[in-house]
């Protein structure tokens, strides 16, 4: 038997377009949902989502942190847990790495410095007194921070990921998370990049490899059942 590859498909189509199609398709086997889930909310801070103050921030859905603030709240009331990532870096930016060596310009990522405007949650983030908070330097939220750990204390089989933005730091979230053994959900509405190309680009692959790309509606929906 002779086995053919497959040429790199060019065919015109936009990013939304290939999404939408993808989405379309009910014989897609999911993940799941498993028993106890954890919602990880990756870099909703002002640097990223207060277009009204910086060119780093960007809106995809309007409603986004209403939606994060929802599934989170109906988190906490089930009793599972929730997490808030953030990214900064001291004065001088020598914990950054070679991802700081990039640009160096107002707007860098090197330049979010601890405490600062843009280092603060977006006021319109609802974070419960007993959520988990922490500042990551990465990508990952998993990368030097205490999620994995604090994942498997909490007898989580599921990580619901929200954020932004969807081609970088939640993209690398939902990989690490499928990569430390959890089901991984990405609900859409949550989701924000400067781009509809890369988000919508990212969402389809991390549909067909990584997670299950879901409607909001859908976590919350598993959630109110156990509420």
């Amino acid at each position: 038997m002779t086995l053919v590859g497959t040429k790199m498909i060019s065919d015109g189509k936009t990013a939304r377009q290939i999404f939408e199609e993808v989405m379309a398709n009910p014989a897609r086997k999911k993940f799941g949902f498993g028993e106890k889930l954890a919602i990880v909310n990756v870099d909703v801070q002002q640097a990223y989502t207060r277009t009204d103050m910086f060119r780093t921030a960007y809106e995809t859905d309007p409603d986004q942190i209403a939606w994060i603030n929802r599934i989170s709240a109906l988190a906490r009331a089930a009793g599972m847990p929730v997490i808030w990532s953030r990214v900064a870096y001291k004065a001088d930016a020598g914990d950054a790495g070679v991802w700081g060596t990039r640009t160096d310009t107002e707007d860098s990522l090197q330049n979010i410095k601890y405490g600062s405007d843009r280092h603060a949650y977006d006021p319109r983030c609802a974070i419960g007194p007993d959520d988990l908070e922490f500042t990551k330097r990465m990508p990952s939220a998993f990368f030097e921070t205490p999620l994995a750990s604090y994942l498997v204390w909490h007898k989580v089989d599921t990580v619901v990921v929200t954020g932004g933005s969807t081609s970088g730091c939640v993209r690398a979230t939902a990989v690490d998370a499928l990569s430390h053994g959890y089901r991984t959900i990405v609900p859409i509405e949550t989701c924000a990049d400067k781009h509809e190309s890369y988000h919508f680009a990212n969402l389809t692959d991390l549909q067909l490899k990584y997670a299950d790309v879901e409607p909001a509606q859908a976590v919350i929906d598993w959630l109110e059942q156990r509420a």
